[in-house]
């Protein structure tokens, strides 16, 4: 029994257990899917790297996602420090994903539309010219 003894184990009550708010269930939940999408768009940008024209669009896609996995591991942080700094640098980061998501998306659509534009014309000039061949109709 002396060996029990010298354990020091105190029978003060601990503190209640307890369990996680919707908000801890929401907080982890959003910073899962910010990793997921970060990664999703490293690996889009790599693919879109594979050609050289692709590269230009590539790259800053790569950047892009780079700066989602970096705010969740700030928002994670934040969790587990409850340090302020850490959320407002996660904002931050997340704020330049979407600013930088927001001009590929415009860019992107400009080009699509000028994509369009270009097709159009070739279309109507093939079908111009093909109007314009004269007619070798047998006498």
């Amino acid at each position: 029994m002396e060996q029990l003894d010298d354990l020091n184990i105190s029978s003060e009550p601990t503190p209640a257990f307890k369990p996680p708010t919707q908000f801890q269930f929401l907080f982890d939940k959003m910073t899962a899917d910010m990793r997921f999408v970060g990664l999703f768009t490293i690996i889009y940008g790599v693919l879109t790297c594979l050609t050289i024209i692709g590269a230009l669009i590539g790259v800053p896609t790569i950047i892009i996602g780079l700066r989602m996995r970096e705010a969740a591991d700030q928002f994670s942080m934040y969790k587990t420090t409850n340090n302020a700094a850490a959320l407002r640098q996660g904002f931050e980061l997340q704020g330049k994903y979407f600013r930088l998501i927001k001009i590929l998306i415009i860019v992107g659509l400009v080009l699509t539309v000028l994509y369009i534009i270009f097709f159009i014309y070739l279309f109507a000039s093939g079908f111009g010219a093909l109007l314009s061949t004269p007619s070798y109709s047998a006498l």
